[in-house]
């Protein structure tokens, strides 16, 4: 059975910067795609990053250009690098793969808060 674990999430002020990081219990040939999804307070969840197994990325239109999504080859982890945090990122952050079989699995989820 697929695991997913987060870490890295907490309160933070505007402006100021998070980090959120996965590991997955999976072998990497197997996942097609790592990313990341959000789910504001009273929101469907939505895509916030995602990168494919051949290197192209995704982004959601509101975190275009402050979020970057990677990934640790080495230990199976990827990380999303949040910058220039706005209260309307306040959320709970999901981490998200796709195998070959394109099934979805996710973690259980980190929330992020972002206030003055």
């Amino acid at each position: 059975q697929v695991q997913l674990v987060e870490s890295g999430g907490g309160l933070v002020q505007p402006g100021e910067s998070l980090r959120l990081s996965c590991a997955a219990s999976i072998s990497d040939f197997s996942i097609n795609a790592r990313g990341w999804y959000r789910q504001l307070p009273g929101k469907e969840r939505e895509l916030v990053a995602m990168l494919t197994s051949g290197g192209n990325t995704n982004y959601g239109d509101s975190v275009k250009g402050r979020f970057t999504i990677s990934r640790d080859n080495a230990k199976n982890t990827w990380a999303l690098q949040m910058d220039n945090l706005k209260p309307e990122d306040t959320a709970v952050y999901y981490c998200n793969l796709v195998d070959r079989y394109n099934i979805h699995y996710w973690g259980k989820g980190t929330r992020v808060s972002v206030s003055s």
